[in-house]
């Protein structure tokens, strides 16, 4: 019956964990887009009270037709301080059709369940150490991802603590629960 318990504690930590992380990134997601819109608004308060702002463009008076920088070949575009910007109609990744460019911690889904199964069988097996092993391994794969891209480094921490709570409890409940 023990057979059965451990198999159980596997699968639901391993696979029931996706969700939860899935969760927990939609809250953190959230939780970001309420801060960023609350400083956009406290911005744009200090903005209007700040009369030195008040700065505005006359849409007639910009030049029409191509900028004076633009070159023969080259796609329309806006130059500023001799760059040129993306075209208002094209993603400024310059991938047509609005591509979303390279993604994020590849391979993340499967690195979350293998990380879940051996977090979960390591308190199964009386054997804590190992998650320092899980953590120390999956750190040192993705350092260069990590040291890169700020927000490939908050999305890691995010997943992987709410990953590793979650195959930790479903652990210890069934180690208390059922096996003891």
């Amino acid at each position: 019956m023990n057979a059965f318990w451990i198999a159980a504690a596997l699968l639901a930590a391993g696979f029931g964990g996706w969700p939860v992380t899935a969760l927990v990134f939609r809250l953190a997601r959230t939780i970001d887009d309420r801060a960023d819109a609350a400083k956009a608004a406290e911005q744009q308060r200090a903005a209007q009270e700040d009369p030195a702002a008040d700065v505005t463009v006359d849409p007639d008076l910009r030049p029409q037709g191509p900028p004076a920088s633009a070159k023969p070949g080259q796609p329309d575009g806006e130059s500023v301080d001799g760059e040129l910007t993306a075209a208002p109609d094209q993603p400024a990744s310059g991938v047509p059709g609005g591509g979303s460019g390279p993604r994020i911690l590849r391979g993340g889904a499967i690195i979350g369940v293998l990380e879940r199964l051996g977090v979960c069988l390591a308190i199964l097996t009386g054997q804590p150490v190992a998650i320092a092993y899980i953590v120390a391994i999956k750190g040192l794969g993705r350092f260069a991802e990590l040291k890169e891209t700020p927000v490939a480094a908050e999305r890691f921490i995010i997943g992987t603590l709410a990953s590793m709570l979650w195959a930790a409890g479903i652990a210890a409940a069934v180690k208390v629960i059922f096996l003891a």
